[in-house]
């Protein structure tokens, strides 16, 4: 499937970057949202040399009146029909704390899950209008199962699959697909902030070409590593004495940004 506008937030590093820089080429206007004005420029000029017509902002997702205002106006001179929603960060406590600080967990919240719906619908009804497009959303294999030291990153992505799987049922009629994608570690710059195992995790491009497959494809989901996915499933499955005696054992700590 090819895409002719396409918006990525989160676009100025990591997943979201790469995204940009292999969808980009002739005759394709890129919308690239991201919070770091020098690292942005970087991308959207690198993605201009591939051909792309690029439009960029420095935007905070969190910040939904003008991120609804500039997404708006992509829309109309760049019909959308592919936006990607990317933007993420991630925080926690400390390995002896005895609850994450309110304000960590709603910035989370914040970002990762209101950021996505502040991004999606301003788009929904121009796109449903039109009878066609793919929103994807990206999620985490951590969406599965609360994992004991992240409890408002897993919270966020968790709101955000489940948002995306209802999302993609409202939307089929209305011929806009929805692909919810779940992926497990990757080298990113918020990757490099965890101390702590990191299990089958894959380079940034090649988790970009296993994410743009499944979004070209049109599948419903994607999620990877399996054996990490369904490692966190089956442990949701389990009674929860025992579940939360496993994950606690994941140890770990997202060291501050």
């Amino acid at each position: 499937m090819a895409f002719a506008s396409i918006l990525i937030t989160g676009g100025s590093s990591g997943l979201g970057a790469a995204l940009a820089r292999s969808y980009a080429g002739p005759d394709v206007a890129l919308g690239l949202i991201g919070r770091d004005e020098g690292r942005l420029a970087a991308v959207a000029a690198e993605c201009r040399r591939s051909g792309a017509t690029v439009e960029a902002a420095a935007i905070d997702v969190a910040d939904g009146a003008a991120l609804g205002q500039w997404i708006a106006a992509f829309d109309r001179a760049h019909p959308v029909d592919l936006v990607v929603a990317n933007a993420g960060t991630s925080a926690g406590p400390g390995r002896r704390d005895p609850c994450e600080a309110a304000e960590t967990t709603l910035r989370q919240i914040a970002v990762n899950l209101l950021g996505a719906v502040h991004t999606v619908a301003p788009l929904m009804p121009a796109m449903a209008a039109r009878g066609g497009g793919r929103i994807a959303l990206i999620a985490s294999v951590a969406a599965y199962r609360g994992l004991a030291y992240s409890p408002g990153y897993c919270a966020s992505k968790a709101g955000l699959r489940v948002y995306g799987e209802a999302l993609r049922a409202l939307a089929a009629p209305h011929g806009v697909g929805v692909t919810v994608v779940c992926p497990g570690f990757f080298a990113s710059r918020m990757t490099d902030r965890w101390d702590g195992p990191r299990p089958l995790m894959i380079d940034t491009e090649r988790a970009a070409h296993r994410v743009r497959r499944g979004i070209d494809r049109g599948r419903g989901r994607v999620t990877f590593p399996w054996p990490l996915a369904w490692g966190l499933r089956l442990c949701d499955m389990l009674p929860a004495r025992l579940a939360d005696a496993i994950v606690r054992q994941i140890r770990f700590r997202i060291r501050p940004a």
